[in-house]
């Protein structure tokens, strides 16, 4: 399972920078790990050079040891026993009349605990693309609408993934709402903007990166068990942040060479953090294609035979994904303490692949 988390870490980082090229100095964020579950279950079908290219997307050496990883780590994510709430699934929805090899089916609940639901697409592919999105909703408490947008779904859809993820954890050191104030949040080194700015005085694990100017910061959630790790570039002289060189040099041994324990350490630190909420859409088509898969969403290259031998052709038609934070919006009603503290940090993600199918006229024409 080791090698699984390198290889998610690697992904991460190498869509993160391929996402800053593409949404230069726009807010981002997205869930890599709903990304890259999705597409390990694509994998498991794919076959060819469509399986080789996903492969070396995801930074997979070994994609049986992959699948196998999933099986153990999906488990590990759902413990119930946890002082925080970290949830995520899958789940297959497949056209009722469509042929799907059973060592396709097995292995997806196996490795990834996903389902089949069979829907009727051919006849009633708006009813299944609303029926879909309220799995999403509940999934996320509600947080992850519309997933699926009008006119996504059609007849010669066949087989829709989906991965959902909730989070919602309380900070080890909670954030009193009577020292939160308006502040100034600098967003590059000559523009500032007024935020409500909370604020904390304690020990947290803390590093300084001299190469990169950069300070990283540990905020741990309950339990100690799982944390936010902020990097804050120092201002430099070319109006910028430094942030610019951070997406563009980060990679993942990097980070975890960072945030190490031999590095990090428990340091007297005044944090100001500013309460904000982000939610973001992205097709991921076009970025996926970029990083090196383009046969997956080629009707004319895409091999997905470990899917199903019913058709010639198919090709991953879309890649929608939609992500929200939720960071410290509310405030907790009542403490022993009689102190008011802020509420859970809460992340939602969802994300869903269509494969599409084509064989004859309807090929040509599509």
């Amino acid at each position: 399972m080791e090698s699984l988390c390198a290889a998610n870490s690697t992904f991460a980082v190498d869509l993160l920078r391929k996402l800053c090229e593409m949404k230069s100095r726009q807010n981002v964020f997205f869930s890599p790990f709903s990304i890259s579950s999705a597409l390990s279950m694509v994998l498991l079908g794919s076959r060819g050079s469509t399986e080789a290219q996903i492969s070396k997307v995801l930074s997979l050496k070994n994609a049986q040891d992959a699948h196998n990883g999933y099986q153990s780590l999906l488990s590990e994510i759902n413990d119930p026993n946890t002082k925080y709430i970290l949830r995520t699934a899958n789940r297959l929805y497949g056209e009722k009349t469509f042929e799907f090899l059973p060592s396709f089916i097995e292995s997806s609940q196996k490795s990834y605990h996903a389902g089949l639901e069979q829907m009727d697409f051919l006849q009633a592919w708006e009813d299944s693309r609303k029926q879909i999105n309220v799995w999403v909703e509940e999934r996320t408490e509600g947080k992850i609408q519309n997933l699926l947008a009008e006119g996504i779904l059609n007849s010669l859809s066949r087989l829709v993934l989906v991965n959902a993820i909730y989070f919602k954890g309380n900070w080890e050191e909670q954030f009193n709402k009577e020292s939160t104030r308006e502040r100034p949040f600098q967003i590059n080194k000559n523009e500032s903007k007024p935020v409500q700015m909370m604020f904390k005085e304690a020990n947290f694990n803390m590093t300084y990166i001299g190469d990169f100017q950069t300070k990283i910061l540990e905020l741990p959630y309950v339990g100690n068990e799982l944390s936010m790790i902020i990097l804050l570039p120092d201002a430099i002289q070319d109006g910028s942040t430094g942030l610019e060189r951070l997406e563009k040099e980060l990679t993942h041994e990097k980070l975890m060479g960072w945030i190490s324990p031999e590095v990090m350490n428990s340091t007297e630190v005044r944090v100001y953090l500013p309460r904000f909420k982000l939610e973001e859409c992205y097709g991921l088509k076009p970025i996926l294609r970029s990083m090196g898969m383009p046969d997956a969403f080629d009707l004319g290259k895409a091999d997905f035979s470990g899917i199903s031998p019913a058709i010639t052709m198919e090709n991953l038609s879309i890649a929608n994904s939609r992500f929200a934070l939720d960071l410290l919006r509310r405030f907790s009603e009542a403490n022993p303490t009689g102190n008011v503290f802020f509420s859970p940090v809460s992340i939602s993600g969802a994300l869903a692949m269509v494969l599409l199918g084509a064989k004859g006229n309807t090929e040509a024409q599509v």
